[in-house]
């Protein structure tokens, strides 16, 4: 669309020209001539730069003819162009010119030339030399506006050229109004080549009216910017993902249940089912509680009883006491449970009670009565103090005696003795339920009878705790 409208005004522009160029209405072709240049310009500043020029020099071959130039204001074009007048080499002299190119977007460029030539230079009124004086070195500069018809990309291009400059002939400052068009050739990348004619309208007396053609080169001082290539997204395609965990169906393992990627869309795995899942689970196969991340609470003495309801974390004991040992109130080393007599140091062979043992030669007996010395009662209030002081111990009372006589004679006193021991203690307060009174005769002696002072240790009587 843009291509096209390009060439209308193009068209559009080069009838003006020529229209101005035929009427001579220098004022009004001038005016003309700019107004179509404008108007293209805003026009085609819409249109995306993906080909302007880069900075670009050029070397030029010249021909200025002031000739013909004259002969077309004085007698018209077709005069010219009947008689096959126009471009007669006779009337153009050669120069030569350099010039310098930029861009300014895919259809303008902008144009600067110097150019240089040894010719006459007709003025428009006389000088002390006269009109016409000569061949002389001549120098030129103008900048200009090139509309393009086509854009760089294309092989060959149509412009349009309008500008201003200004001369130097043999002192004479001079200014013109150069507007004209011409061709331009895309050899290859960055290189051109350049066709254009000028009809050059004076602007002070020291120039007069004339026609302008070049031929020549232009290079690229740098590559131009390539087009961008756009881009077409692909469509895109239709992905199920039930669960919405960002894992479609087509490969989710688990479609249903949302979870990740690292697990093909299946949730993190709980293998030990404690609702800890195993990246963040320290003890992945055995169940335990967040607080410990993932592990069961410790068990620092391993008595079973975790430490958070140990009450002696770092001593193994029993539930029963929280997690301490059973205590062991008399330090004895019989603890509690086992010890009858708890506030009492014991031996472990009479239940954690004092050994008890009464001599018989603490026993004094009347002819057919029972009766313990001082000694012996002495010895029994010891052990009617730890009963009375532990009411859950019962105790054997065993009879003991030596060797001397029959066991006829022994066992009898062996179990009186006992029974006397028994008899005491219940009048000191000790229920007899709580006692159990046995004779053994000379059967469990503790020393040998074969000494006096064996047979002392023999004749005795035991207090044992059941």
């Amino acid at each position: 669309m843009v291509e096209k409208r390009t060439k209308i005004l193009f068209l559009a522009s080069v009838g003006l020209i020529l229209f101005n160029i035929q009427n001579q209405l220098f004022m009004k072709r001038i005016l003309l001539t700019i107004f179509s240049f404008l108007f293209v310009f805003v026009a085609l500043a819409q249109k995306t730069n993906y080909y302007k020029k880069p900075k670009s020099l050029g070397v030029h071959v010249t021909l200025q003819d002031y000739v013909t130039a004259a002969q077309i204001r004085d007698k018209g074009m077709s005069d010219v162009l009947s008689k096959k007048q126009w471009g007669a080499t006779g009337r153009t002299k050669a120069g030569m010119s350099i010039s310098y190119t930029e861009g300014l977007s895919d259809n303008f460029d902008f144009n600067a030339r110097v150019g240089f030539a040894l010719m006459n230079a007709p003025m428009q009124t006389p000088t002390a030399y006269g009109k016409e004086r000569g061949t002389r070195a001549y120098f030129e500069s103008d900048a200009n506006i090139f509309m393009k018809l086509l854009s760089d990309q294309y092989f060959i291009s149509p412009f349009l050229s309008a500008g201003a400059g200004a001369s130097l002939w043999q002192g004479y400052y001079a200014a013109y109004i150069p507007v004209g068009g011409g061709l331009q050739l895309n050899l290859f990348d960055g290189t051109l080549m350049t066709f254009q004619t000028q009809y050059r309208l004076p602007v002070t007396a020291n120039n007069n009216f004339h026609l302008f053609y070049s031929m020549g080169v232009i290079a690229e001082l740098y590559p131009r910017k390539p087009k961008p290539v756009v881009t077409l997204a692909p469509p895109v395609p239709v992905v199920v993902d039930t669960d919405k965990d960002g894992v479609p169906d087509a490969t989710d393992k688990c479609p249903l249940v949302a979870g990740v990627a690292k697990y093909d869309g299946c949730p993190v795995p709980d293998t030990d089912k404690d609702g800890i899942n195993d990246e963040k689970d320290k003890c992945p196969t055995v169940a335990g509680i967040a607080k410990y991340d993932g592990c069961p609470i410790p068990d620092t003495d391993k008595d079973g009883i975790n430490d958070e309801e140990d009450k002696c974390p770092t001593v193994a004991g029993t539930a029963k006491y929280g997690g301490c040992p059973v205590p062991d109130k008399d330090g004895d080393g019989i603890n509690d449970e086992e010890d009858r007599c708890i506030d009492i140091p014991g031996v472990a062979a009479n239940k954690g009670c004092p050994e008890i043992s009464i001599s018989s030669d603490n026993l004094k007996f009347q002819t057919g009565k029972v009766v313990l010395s001082s000694k012996a009662t002495k010895d029994l209030m010891v052990v009617a103090d730890i009963l009375q002081k532990n009411e859950f111990v019962t105790i054997t009372i065993e009879g003991h005696t030596d060797n001397t006589g029959s066991d006829k004679i022994n066992d009898p006193l062996s179990t009186r003795r006992a029974n006397a021991v028994m008899g005491f203690l219940v009048k000191k307060g000790i229920e007899a339920s709580r006692m159990e009174a046995v004779g053994y005769g000379s059967k469990n002696p503790v020393d040998s009878n074969a000494t006096s002072k064996g047979r002392a240790k023999n004749r005795r009587v035991d207090v044992k705790v059941k």
